[in-house]
């Protein structure tokens, strides 16, 4: 339920943003910031929280995260203004560390036989939110209005957080030592530069002064975090741990898919929406776009249910390459041919399929590949590059979509085919990255390993 709520929050605005300018009497760059803010804050937060956790509990940070997510939502659904709306859309980031702290919940908990499983199930849960979102948002303003969009997660993940208390036990193993300021600072300096430049790059122009300046400074704040980490006895990210060929081949990976797949998500509803008179568009209502994405849930969940058993027979990275391959297919598919709404669904649905394999086996390579104690850390690192790579994917297709637009203002149909066949090259390269990543051992057992001192993989003896 937790994972569930912090995903939809990621997507539930996305289709409402014109809704919301006009609601709020802003402008159409102001209120981007409402989805620029919550990933900000997320990205920032999710590697923080589930660091935290390893070192002081999971199941406490677990409820602070719940807690902050709802009065974050209850802050954004209050807002008569947007800069109300964008303070809660902040608060709401702090919900960015669940999933790291599930993950870590899951295998502190569980059997190593069943994490795996556990794992995907998460992992496709919160894919499934996202889809899930964009579904549900339509009917919710059609109905009740855009400040319910905020107050209904409100009072789930309130209730969330008070039975996580009561159910979750604490967690039976903690890191020790201290959590140092500067690392956390730098890591805070370099993503915010880094994802303000990025999602700001296509308004303000790639060439422009404040791109470049939060560029450059992005690179000097990201060297100065890996030389801290390097030098600290506490480091906030063991910088070993980030060696590990499991875990930096399935972090290249990650970055990729994150590039191809959020991306089109991003802009699928956009594409239905475009009006008929467009000769390529098919005219959908919000309500409607949303619904074409079912199917992508769907299918997602269900992926996610069987990775488990796939994994055992295949291993995780024949079923990453696999699942990267089935979304570049219905990808660069929906590129070539989408006059008909049928299209536009079945394209959806393998490509649910496809997110849902690769997700669910991506989050069990990490945690495989680490020390129980730094579950949370790897896992939250882990889902920040997927997010940085959603956001550079999003950032070239919204280039590549609006570029040489009609004379009415609307997309080419062409903006959209190129946009959506270069994500698909991307979910390729990455399906050929993905034969990097060392073969693991079938059935989970790789959660048995333990450690060297330098953080090393080492198999367990049988």
């Amino acid at each position: 339920m937790s994972v569930t709520s912090f995903a939809l929050l990621q997507s539930l605005v996305t289709p409402v943003l014109s809704e919301l300018r006009t609601e709020l009497g802003t402008d159409q760059r102001t209120v981007t910031w409402v989805m620029t803010a919550y990933l900000l804050s997320a990205s920032i937060c999710t590697p923080l929280i589930g660091r935290i956790g390893d070192r002081i509990g999971k199941r406490r940070m677990l409820v602070g995260a719940l807690a902050g997510l709802s009065v974050g939502s209850l802050v954004a659904g209050l807002a008569g203004s947007i800069e109300v709306m964008i303070a809660g859309r902040v608060i709401q980031g702090v919900g960015g560390g669940v999933l790291p702290l599930a993950f870590g919940i899951v295998r502190d908990e569980l059997p190593a036989r069943r994490v795996p499983g556990a794992i995907g199930l998460l992992a496709s849960l919160g894919a499934v939110g996202g889809g899930i979102g964009i579904v549900l948002a339509g009917p919710i303003v059609n109905a009740l209005g855009h400040r319910w969009l905020f107050w209904l997660p409100a009072l789930v993940t309130g209730v969330t957080a008070a039975l996580a208390h009561v159910v979750v036990p604490d967690s039976p193993g903690r890191r020790a030592g201290r959590i140092s300021a500067a690392p956390a600072l730098l890591l805070s300096g370099w993503l915010a530069s880094l994802l303000i430049a990025v999602s700001q790059g296509n308004a303000w122009g790639w060439a422009s002064a404040p791109t470049l300046a939060l560029l450059l400074g992005a690179v000097v704040l990201g060297a100065s975090w890996i030389a801290v980490e390097r030098r600290s006895s506490s480091a906030l990210i063991d910088p070993a741990m980030m060696r590990l060929p499991a875990v930096w081949t399935t972090n290249a990976v990650s970055l990729l898919v994150g590039f191809g797949m959020y991306a089109a998500y991003a802009f699928l509803p956009q594409f239905a929406q475009t009006p008929q008179a467009t000769g390529y568009g098919l005219g959908a209502s919000i309500t409607e776009s949303g619904i074409m994405l079912l199917p992508m849930a769907v299918t997602m969940f269900c992926a996610g249910l069987l990775s488990g058993t796939l994994v055992r027979s295949a291993g995780p990275r024949t079923i990453v390459v696999v699942g990267c391959l089935i979304s570049a297919a219905a990808t660069a598919a929906l590129a070539l041919a989408h006059d008909e709404k049928w299209m536009h669904y079945a394209a959806n649905a393998v490509m649910g399929a496809g997110t849902g394999l690769v997700l669910a086996c991506l989050s069990n390579l990490v945690v495989a590949a680490v020390p129980r104690e730094q579950t949370g850390a790897a896992s939250g690192v882990n889902a920040n590059v997927r997010t940085i790579g959603g956001s550079l994917g999003t950032a070239v297709m919204a280039g590549i979509v609006t570029a040489g637009p009609r004379a009415d203002g609307l997309p080419r149909e062409a903006g959209y085919a190129n946009g959506l066949l270069v994500l698909a090259v991307s979910l390729v390269a990455a399906a050929f990255l993905a034969l990097l990543i060392p073969r693991a051992a079938r059935g989970g057992r790789g959660h048995g390993r333990h450690h060297d001192k330098a953080g090393h993989a080492l198999e367990s003896a049988p």
